[in-house]
């Protein structure tokens, strides 16, 4: 019974990070490339111009690909990277948690700068996607299923 239903344990994956992907691209785009570029420059990954637009395009567009479960291997390579990057560039000084309570006030937590921990969830998952494959409801089945269909006509 378990294995019948583990083909929706990658579409859980996808989409959530699918989406947060598609966010955080859609936040570096909407806000513009210059203040990206500035942080960029500022935690010096090279070409900070070049990335600062690639970047949130990388994020957007994989995102919806992962989503969608669409060239998830290929498409998982440069996400990430984008997550390692990352990582080196900003997260790593800030340590393992992605909650760094710093004090409290009477509104509630103050937290600080998030470490590494959320980067390496995403990693984790798209290496589990490129793993098991894109599951229920992928595009990628999809195609895998007209390929099979087609092999079995001829």
């Amino acid at each position: 019974m378990t294995k019948r239903y583990q083909h929706y344990a990658p579409l859980l994956l996808r989409l959530i990070i699918g989406y947060g992907f598609m966010a955080h691209g859609w936040v570096k785009l909407s806000r513009g490339p210059a203040g990206l570029e500035k942080l960029l420059t500022l935690t010096h990954v090279p070409f900070p111009h070049i990335s600062a637009w690639l970047v949130p395009f990388v994020e957007l567009i994989g995102g919806l690909a992962i989503f969608t479960g669409t060239l998830v291997t290929i498409v998982s390579i440069p996400l990430i990277l984008t997550m390692v990057v990352a990582i080196v560039t900003i997260s790593y000084k800030f340590g393992f948690s992605s909650v760094n309570t710093i004090g409290l006030t009477a509104q509630g937590p103050k937290f600080g700068p998030p470490g590494y921990e959320i980067n390496l969830l995403y990693i984790a998952g798209l290496i589990s996607l490129i793993l098991s494959g894109a599951g229920a409801g992928s595009v990628d089945l999809w195609l895998s299923n007209r390929k099979k269909a087609a092999k079995q006509i001829t």
